[in-house]
């Protein structure tokens, strides 16, 4: 199930709430939860439940063991194992079929892949619970005693199948006693609603323009075809998922719960690294808190965890070369940042820090884009004027003049246009008026997607892969 869906718009989500606020007891309220995330990871795929259950009974076990076994060697064999059980996992779940693929590519043999698809969500909950393990070991959280509980921070279904990833310390307070208050409900109820706009209205008509460009053949498109195929590209990856990670929050806080932010506006970032703080920051934070710093951070051998780390991460969004050059790509250009580009981008001006900041983010969308190294290595030469291709096309003016409007909104929605309006300093009688502007606006939104999402049968996630 998928939160931009008429049957969990129209009938999951305010059964849910229903039953929810209709009992005042905690303790029910949260076994409903429980329930309705089982049923919602279940709705696709039931047979990856047993997973999910499996990855949680040993983590919420371990943690345990761990606090018993504090300062001795069990307690460091009792992590060895939960990080062998999770990654031997996800190493089998999500890895498999890359190896075999990759060994017969290299070797010529013709070893059959694995017959099971990717499990919903496993890169996320995974990560999830190794870092309530991780955190449990440092001392910095304690162990949940309440199986039901350590499930509940697990199943969520609001943040379960594509992030953001949520580490128990976060909400340990709120699963024990979460306050609901008026004004937390409707600030949820309106990112809901910016994060539908964001996928049906931006996400799936970029993802549209999308297909009808790069997903068709290379050789048939001008220049500015590609660049246009890859501007769009750039913004449905952008809106698909900050779009998810808005829906996410907002349906947290409609139940109490307060997730912290996953996007701050990237895309007005001017150097790469302040793009990576601004973009999927849980999967950053993550890797920084127990990957980087863990191997040294920037205290010993610097490149090589730097390198380490955006390996992995390229590899944690996909079992495929491709997503490993995207991450080493982003850890060649931090390192030069850091050797020698600070200073020569600092000394340019705003905009031109801004637009090589997008140039070389959508080079990056490119290698991430194409899975298939010959298209992209097609893709680069016609981007780069490398081939006999025109440079307009006579399809790009049309599908330019005809989104402009939509194209124009998009751009704004990059921009963080909400928190500059709420900071400035308005009388009562204008934030009342913002107050109604924005139910008038949830309702206008709630209405088109609902006629989007009756109309067009496109309407994929693209972070479920992950």
């Amino acid at each position: 199930m998928v939160f931009a869906s008429l049957i969990f718009l129209y009938a999951f989500l305010p059964l849910n709430l229903v039953l929810y606020y209709a009992w005042a007891n905690l303790t029910w309220r949260n076994w409903l939860l429980i329930a309705f995330s089982l049923f919602f990871y279940a709705w696709g795929e039931p047979v990856w439940l047993s997973l999910l259950l499996v990855s949680t009974t040993v983590d919420w076990t371990v943690g345990l063991l761990v606090e018993r076994w504090r300062g001795t060697p069990k307690a460091k064999a009792a992590v060895v194992v939960s990080l062998s059980v999770n990654l031997g996992l996800l190493a089998v779940f999500k890895y498999a079929g890359f190896a075999v693929e990759t060994v017969n590519g290299r070797f010529g043999t013709s070893f059959s892949p694995p017959p099971f698809s990717l499990p919903l969500g496993i890169s996320f909950y995974t990560f999830q619970t190794i870092s309530y393990v991780l955190d449990v070991y440092r001392g910095e959280v304690k162990a949940q005693r309440s199986y039901a509980k350590f499930l509940l921070f697990v199943s969520l279904y609001h943040q379960l199948v594509a992030g953001p990833i949520v580490r128990y310390q976060q909400i340990a307070e709120e699963i024990e006693g979460r306050k609901h208050t008026l004004d937390d409900f409707a600030s949820g109820v309106w990112r809901l609603a910016v994060g539908l706009f964001k996928k049906v209205a931006i996400a799936n008509v970029a993802g549209e323009l999308v297909q009808q460009t790069l997903g068709g053949s290379i050789a048939s498109l001008s220049v500015l075809d590609g660049w246009f195929g890859l501007a769009m590209y750039t913004l449905q990856i952008y809106f698909d998922f900050s779009g998810y990670s808005d829906m996410a929050i907002g349906l947290g806080r409609m139940f109490g719960f307060h997730y912290l932010e996953n996007f701050d506006h990237p895309y007005v970032a001017r150097s790469v690294g302040d793009f990576w703080r601004r973009w999927h920051i849980s999967l950053s934070t993550f890797f920084r808190d127990y990957v980087y710093i863990p191997l040294g951070g920037n205290q010993r051998w610097a490149y090589r965890n730097l390198f380490i780390v955006w390996g992995l991460t390229g590899l944690w969004h996909g079992a495929s070369w491709n997503f490993v050059l995207w991450g080493l790509y982003y850890g060649v250009l931090i390192a030069l940042e850091r050797l020698v580009l600070k200073r020569v981008i600092d000394a340019l001006p705003r905009l031109l820090q801004h637009a090589l900041l997008l140039f070389e983010v959508m080079i990056g969308w490119a290698l991430f884009y194409f899975t298939d190294f010959a298209r992209l290595r097609a893709f680069l030469a016609l981007a780069f004027g490398a081939t006999s291709a025109p440079l307009v096309g006579a399809q790009t003016a049309s599908r330019l003049l005809e989104h402009v409007w939509w194209l124009a909104v998009a751009l704004l929605l990059c921009t963080p246009i909400e928190r500059l309006a709420l900071k400035l300093d308005l009388p009562r009688r204008s934030l009342l008026a913002v107050d109604l502007l924005r139910t008038v606006a949830v309702v206008a939104i709630t209405l088109l997607a609902t006629a989007m999402l009756v109309g067009k049968s496109y309407n994929p996630f693209l972070y479920f892969r992950f």
